[in-house]
């Protein structure tokens, strides 16, 4: 779950943006004292090494300050950890990004035709596309936090949170994170990624541990797909 201006749709999937891959408003609250942002993730980080699988459905708005209006995506996103995710758009239909273990395929059919970007999986470091894994998985190791607010909504109050990188090659600025207080699990995450673009997936639905079919995991590309290697 993490890389100038062509359009709005291609720049909110351009092969940079692919690892940041992979809502609800923001309620008013009243200001609070500032708390302690680390049981709120050791918490979210527990919640994620209990999983054998994740199943929610998504909204994605990606917002770029110089192109207009943003653009709204949405779908269903299956995890099984520790390497295989997957974001299956229904608008656009036909859009995937999968990683299989291996690779990770970028197909937008509804940008770029008979096309398939493949990348190769690194074994180690930060740049991982699993959406949720690369926010509570080693936060200690991996970020400098914040804790903003607590949040209420549909699931539950949420603990709102910023992420800074502390490696300073990862692909975005920081991240904002709303965290389940009641399960730990992940909700919403806001990324602020260098062009100054911010991806927002919020997630609605989410099923823990229960059974995604194979074919949910894997991509086979379509006959005459041509496969672009990255």
């Amino acid at each position: 779950m993490s890389s100038g201006a062509p359009p709005q749709r291609m720049v909110s999937r351009s092969p940079r943006s692919i690892w940041t891959i992979f809502g609800v408003c923001a309620l008013a609250v009243s200001p609070v004292r500032a708390q302690d942002p680390w049981p709120a993730l050791d918490r979210a980080s527990a919640a994620y090494a209990g999983l054998t699988t994740l199943a929610a459905d998504f909204v994605q708005i990606i917002d770029h300050p110089v192109l207009g209006a943003p653009d709204t995506t949405t779908g269903r996103l299956y995890l099984r950890p520790p390497d295989r995710f997957a974001m299956r758009f229904t608008d656009p239909a036909g859009d995937r990004i999968v990683a299989d273990g291996r690779f990770l395929w970028l197909y937008t059919p509804s940008t770029t035709a008979n096309q398939a970007i493949r990348t190769r999986i690194p074994s180690a470091g930060s740049l991982t596309p699993n959406l949720i894994g690369q926010f509570v998985e080693r936060p200690r190791e991996r970020y400098r936090a914040r804790w903003v607010r607590e949040e209420p909504g549909p699931a539950g109050v949420a603990d709102v949170l910023v992420l800074v990188p502390t490696d300073a090659n990862a692909p975005y600025q920081q991240a904002t994170i709303w965290l389940g207080r009641s399960d730990g699990l992940l909700r919403r995450v806001d990324i602020l990624e260098g062009t100054g673009q911010v991806r927002s997936v919020t997630l609605r639905d989410v099923r823990t541990n229960v059974a995604i079919p194979s074919r949910e995991l894997r991509f086979d590309p379509p006959p005459g797909t041509h496969i672009v290697d990255q």
